[in-house]
């Protein structure tokens, strides 16, 4: 199933996210149907809160960046549950998207390397380092669970440049290749 992404907006997106047991109902098939529902989107991450569920779970594809960053050729994960426990002092710039919030890019300064702890498919717990565009993709869904989006990390001059447009999408304006989800309660 591909589910339509929450457009910005909506409350969910600005939740922070309830942990999941184990047994949550049918999440195979909704890691599944998340990264079918990001690649129909052309995107490189979904968090939950983007097809409405306000849960503690995100998935990560980093191919599309293989010739920029060898080493994120294959990396494919789902994450449950996730901590950052840690984040570096180096930091880097780059331009950054959502697919929440289509046709808005702006340039985000991130930590160039995390320690995630978070649980996989299979319930395993893992501690694991990550950087470069491998720890940018993360740390971009991570802010998903924690109600955190792109635009909140922009400059003052550059929100307030971007509120007629945030403003349009909110009304249900888009101009994405994707089916989208508006919210009802503005």
């Amino acid at each position: 199933m591909i589910y339509p992404i929450v457009a910005y907006g909506d409350p969910v997106l600005r939740k922070k996210c309830d942990a999941i047991a184990a047994d949550y109902p049918q999440l195979p098939q909704l890691i599944e149907d998340m990264f079918k529902t990001m690649y129909h989107c052309e995107g490189c991450g979904l968090a939950a809160p983007q097809v409405g569920l306000d849960i503690r779970l995100f998935v990560v594809d980093a191919d599309p960046f293989k010739e920029d960053d060898p080493g994120s050729e294959g990396f494919k994960k789902a994450f449950i549950n996730a901590e950052i426990i840690s984040r570096s002092k180096e930091k880097w710039r780059r331009s950054e998207g959502c697919l929440s919030i289509p046709g808005i890019y702006g340039e985000i300064e991130r930590p160039n390397s995390i320690v995630i702890r978070y649980h996989d498919l299979n319930f395993v717990q893992h501690t694991e380092e990550y950087t470069g565009i491998k720890a940018r993709i993360i740390q971009h869904e991570y802010d998903h669970i924690e109600g955190v989006l792109t635009v909140d990390h922009f400059t003052p001059l550059k929100k307030s440049m971007l509120k007629g447009k945030l403003n349009e999408l909110m009304k249900g304006r888009a101009d994405a290749h994707y089916r989208m989800k508006f919210s009802t309660t503005r």
